[in-house]
């Protein structure tokens, strides 16, 4: 949790899921990459659907990177199947662009674990747009993050919101992160695009640096709320952030504590519930927007 704010660096605003052309997405590469650009990102990763279909893309971004935004490679990569018998859906960003195609006998978890030992920083894709089992995702071992909220999933499905899993994972000792992410299609009249977004820390927005952030930990995910700090302060937990109305505490079982206000900047909000556990802090703005920490882990 606190690594995004006691590290060096600045933050970095970017969206790390997302399609183009190159699979089942209405934009070029270069268009999409254009239009978070417009609106203030400092990067995104491209991961277009690696499937035969398409024929396994890795789309290549390297051309759109400019002064003040860069792109992470990457693809949303795919196995047979799930134990609800449909195809696993893993997010891996830092992929190589000769990545080698998969295969009908590779599984989900053999899949993940390949990705992540070609340097991917790998997550568990909306589980609960596909209602993803709770077996699955803690088979799934080389997962880094879990997509807490994926916009296109809130849009087209009101299965945007993946805290239940998360929190499962973490009760069950498995110590993932939380991404938010769009999940961008860029489908006419579909507004699946700027709805949810990580901000990284580190020195500089370069690839390799944002990767190795991401895999420490170091970031936060949004809707919108900033998060400013974030520090322990003995059993206290103190946070500020851009003006909220809630600011919570959230840990195993029904374990919460939070702070209720008109405009809140700042929170302090004791640990003393959640000592031999983990925590997340949760901040909510007047528009019920939200943005998440990762776990603090208390034991």
């Amino acid at each position: 949790m606190l690594e995004a704010f006691e590290s060096p660096g600045q933050f970095w605003r970017g969206n790390i899921h997302g399609h183009s052309l190159n699979s089942d997405g209405r934009l070029s590469p270069e268009d999409v990459c254009h239009a978070y650009h417009s609106q203030g990102y400092d990067f995104i990763c491209l991961s277009d659907h690696f499937l035969a279909a398409y024929d396994f893309p890795v789309s290549d971004t390297r051309p759109y990177r400019k002064d003040g935004f860069t792109t992470i490679l990457g693809a949303e990569v795919h196995a047979p199947n799930t134990t609800r018998g449909v195809p696993w859906h893993i997010l891996a960003v830092g992929l190589p662009l000769d990545f080698p195609a998969t295969s009908q006998t590779e599984t989900g978890v053999e899949l993940g674990r390949r990705c992540a030992a070609a340097g991917a920083f790998v997550a568990v894709a909306h589980p609960a747009w596909y209602n993803l089992e709770i077996e699955d995702a803690l088979a799934l071992d080389a997962a880094h993050a879990v997509e807490v909220y994926n916009h296109t999933c809130a849009v087209h499905a009101s299965r945007g919101d993946s805290y239940a899993m998360w929190d499962a994972m973490l009760s069950a000792g498995c110590r993932v992160t939380g991404i938010a992410v769009d999940d961008s299609h860029w489908k006419p009249g579909s507004p699946d695009a700027f709805g949810g977004w990580v901000m990284v820390k580190a020195e500089e927005n370069e690839p390799d640096q944002l990767l190795a952030a991401l895999k420490a930990g170091a970031f936060y995910a949004t809707q919108g709320p900033e998060i400013t700090e974030l520090r322990r302060v003995e059993d206290m937990l103190v946070l500020r952030c851009s003006p909220a109305t809630q600011v919570f505490a959230v840990g195993p079982v029904s374990t919460a504590v939070h702070v209720t206000g008109t405009a809140l900047t700042r929170a302090t909000l004791p640990l003393e519930k959640f000592a031999g556990g983990w925590c997340r802090a949760v901040v909510r703005d007047a528009m019920g927007r939200q943005a998440w920490t990762n776990p603090l882990w208390l034991d």
